[in-house]
Formats: structure tokens, C-alpha cells, sequence
């Protein structure tokens, strides 16, 4: 059966952490390569210890293994650490690099998955989608049930009733990145990880399709407090960065704009749920996230 790990950068409360690492390990990650961005973060208890996970504080002598200065992007970080990984650490048979806000998703084991992949595929793209605000729903430290995946090609014209006024704000339907994410084999000679794509040898591996099982689910704005508390830094240094409809809009918009905003592109109508849910742009799940959390506190994981 093929094996698979988890790289991540994270800068999180423990709680998020914990969440993070419990879910991946109930779906049977075979490790976690876990990055402390802030290496003043204490290292949860039901982590320290634990035989499939790696927690590295990324401080002055952690830079030093890198081989580099502690680049001042948080991107950099993310993909140093991921190449880290990859050339010196990892014994899995694949890896997938992913934020600390972002879930995999399949209908099977993911091994399986892996073992009926062609030995000439090298990388596979995971298509996300973005987690939808539920006000009624109870905390599950990262809170959803309702995933939105971007609106193109066939489904332009449901973008209308996706996202009214504010389609051409947000064209395909996602906030944050639609570009998805990597997982690649390793022992790939000549492999370096990127955020969003993995090269050999200097050229781009090609990969067309999603895979079609695995998926990314993203709680990237779910939590409209947590939301707009990070709009500065993510109109400056992070996701928006290089959207300039989205940047324009949020910077000349009045608070009350931006609400109607929030509340339009990011909560579902039943009716529209039910018909993005039919046609694939809406996955609906629960993850059970604080569950999984106290398992891991009781050693069950």
C-alpha cells in the first residue's frame, strides 16, 4: 500500500494545529512534517511525542540546516521548508504540501487512491474548495460543512446566482487561490517542490486534470471576524496580493459594503446549495474536527 505525508508551514493557535494534524492523521497520513513559522510556539503535548509526526521550530539553528537566511515572504518559508523536506527527510512514497487551513478530502482510503496511480504520473493537482460561512452551525474550531469549488467553463452562468452584483469582484468564485495544490511521489531525482506546482529539472511537471478523488477544502473565509481581521495582511503580503478587481474592491469599499459583500458571495442559499451540490461545485461534508482532536488528545490517534 502506498504511503503518503503532509508538509506544512504553520503560524496557528494550538487548537487549529491540533485540528489539522488529527484530521490528516485519521485519514492514515503515514507522517506529518510539521514547520513552526514562529519558533516561540509551543509545541502542543499530544504532538511532542507522537510517532508520526515531526514538529521543527523554525528558529536561527533551523535556518542554518536549510542552508538559508530565514527569507522574509512567508511563501519562501513555506516552499524552503517543503524542499527541506523533500531532499532530506521524507520516507514516504508521496507527499502533499498544504497550509494549515486546508483539508484533504476523499471518498476512499487515500493509499488506495495512490496504489492505482500509472508509475509514470509523477504529480497530481487537488482541486479546492473554499469553505461557506453557516452562522447556525456549533464551533468545530474550523467551522463548515459547505464547500464552494471555483465557476468556470460550464458553470459560468451560475455565477450570477453564486455571487449577484459582485461576480466580476471575484470572477471564477473563489476568494483565495484556485489553482490548488501538489501531491507528488518522491525519490524523484531532479524534483523541487513549489507552492502550487512541482518542477524536474528546471521544467514544469504538466498536470492538466484535478485528480479526481482527492480533493483540497479550504477554510479560507468561513469565519468573517477572522476574515476581515486578516484582510491588511492579505491585501499586502498574501492572497490578494496579485487580484486587482478583488484589492480595489476591498480597499474603496465602506464597511457596510463589504458586509453586503461578505454575506452575498459567501453564504448558500438552500435552493443554490442543492444545485451547485448536483452539478459538483459544492461538496458538502462534516469533519467532526473537535472529535477528532480529543482522540488525539487520548492517545486513540
Amino acid at each position: 500500500m502506498a504511503s503518503w505525508a503532509v508538509v506544512s508551514t504553520m503560524k496557528a493557535p494550538e487548537e487549529k494545529v491540533l485540528a489539522f494534524a488529527a484530521h490528516h492523521l485519521s485519514l492514515g497520513a503515514d507522517h506529518l512534517w510539521l514547520y513552526f513559522d514562529d519558533p516561540d510556539q509551543p509545541i502542543p503535548a499530544p504532538l511532542s511525542a507522537h510517532p508520526r509526526v515531526t514538529v521543527s521550530l523554525c528558529d536561527d539553528a533551523h535556518w542554518q540546516t536549510v542552508g538559508k537566511k530565514r527569507p522574509p515572504q512567508h511563501q519562501n518559508r513555506q516552499t524552503q521548508n517543503a524542499r527541506l523536506t523533500y531532499r532530506a527527510r521524507v520516507t514516504s512514497d508521496w507527499i502533499v504540501h498544504i497550509d494549515v487551513d486546508e483539508f484533504l478530502l476523499s471518498p476512499r482510503p487515500i493509499a488506495e487512491v495512490l496504489d492505482d496511480i500509472p508509475d509514470e504520473t509523477i504529480a497530481m493537482k487537488l482541486e479546492p474548495f473554499e469553505a461557506m460561512h453557516d452562522p447556525l452551525l456549533p464551533d468545530d474550531i474550523y467551522t463548515s460543512r459547505e464547500f464552494r469549488g471555483a465557476l468556470r467553463h460550464e458553470h459560468w452562468p451560475r455565477r450570477r446566482a453564486a455571487l449577484g452584483p459582485y461576480r466580476k469582484v471575484i470572477r471564477d468564485g473563489m476568494l483565495s487561490h484556485s489553482v490548488g495544490k501538489m501531491i507528488y511521489r518522491t525519490r524523484v531525482p531532479g524534483l523541487l517542490p513549489r507552492l502550487h506546482a512541482v518542477m524536474v529539472d528546471g521544467e514544469f511537471v504538466r498536470t492538466p486534470d484535478w485528480q479526481p478523488e482527492i480533493r483540497l477544502l479550504h477554510f479560507h473565509a468561513q469565519d468573517k471576524a477572522a476574515w476581515l481581521a486578516a484582510l491588511p495582511f492579505r491585501m499586502t503580503k498574501g492572497a490578494y496580493q496579485f487580484r486587482p478587481e478583488l484589492q480595489a474592491f476591498l480597499a474603496e469599499a465602506p464597511p457596510e459594503e463589504i458586509d453586503r459583500f461578505y454575506r452575498r458571495t459567501q453564504i448558500l442559499p438552500l435552493d443554490l446549495r442543492d444545485e451547485l451540490v448536483r452539478v459538483g461545485r459544492v461538496i458538502v461534508a462534516d469533519l467532526s474536527l473537535r472529535a477528532k482532536v480529543q482522540a488525539l488528545r487520548n492517545g486513540t490517534l
